[in-house]
């Protein structure tokens, strides 16, 4: 298996991925409950455009997509509900998947931790809910904890913060983990 940004040409079938392991989910919101939220995963390759994010796939030795993740460099451009928008000293990973005949290889892994390996800050933030047990679990295994005041509801479904401390961070200070304002002369903004 190799990680590596993802193609052009990769984006729609990395979106139909996702769509079809999202919707999949016991528990989570169906394509007709969350249209828009369905969309964003179609269109996935739109990450790409972001400043400081990239959009990493998962291939086999024969190039076929095992899954995929986005990595933020900047989370003024994680653009999920709550305050994760507004953190500084963090980058992000948000919308983790992996191909379910893939299930079971470590592609989830493999993709978190190239996504941690990117990291340039003192922690790494991702949210996760009730019917992604199996990355959960992952999650916490790699040493992510916990962060409730990340927290937010999308719809009807709750939505969980984690982070990995990677470092010697604000938070770790005593600061709080998320600030609004300005940090360095750099504006934050709440995510939409």
């Amino acid at each position: 298996m190799r990680i590596r940004e993802a193609r052009p040409d990769e984006f729609e079938a990395l979106g139909r991925l996702l769509v079809d392991v999202y919707a999949r989910l016991d528990g989570f919101p169906k394509p007709d409950e969350q249209p828009r939220y369905y969309a964003l995963l179609a269109n996935i390759g739109e990450f790409a455009r972001r400043p400081q994010a990239q959009l990493l796939v998962a291939l086999d030795e024969a190039d076929r997509l095992l899954g995929g993740v986005v990595y933020f460099g900047d989370m003024a451009q994680y653009g999920s509900g709550g305050i994760a928008g507004t953190l500084t000293h963090a980058s992000g990973i948000r919308l983790l998947g992996v191909a379910p005949a893939a299930r079971g290889l470590g592609v989830g892994r493999a993709l978190t931790g190239a996504c941690i390996q990117r990291n340039g800050h003192a922690r790494v933030v991702l949210h996760t809910t009730r019917a992604m047990q199996v990355a959960w679990g992952m999650y916490e295994r790699l040493g992510f904890e916990r962060a409730p005041e990340l927290d937010f509801m999308q719809g009807d479904l709750a939505v969980f913060g984690f982070c990995l401390a990677l470092g010697q961070s604000p938070s770790s200070s005593g600061e709080p983990l998320a600030r609004e304002g300005t940090d360095n002369g750099t504006a934050t903004r709440p995510s939409p």
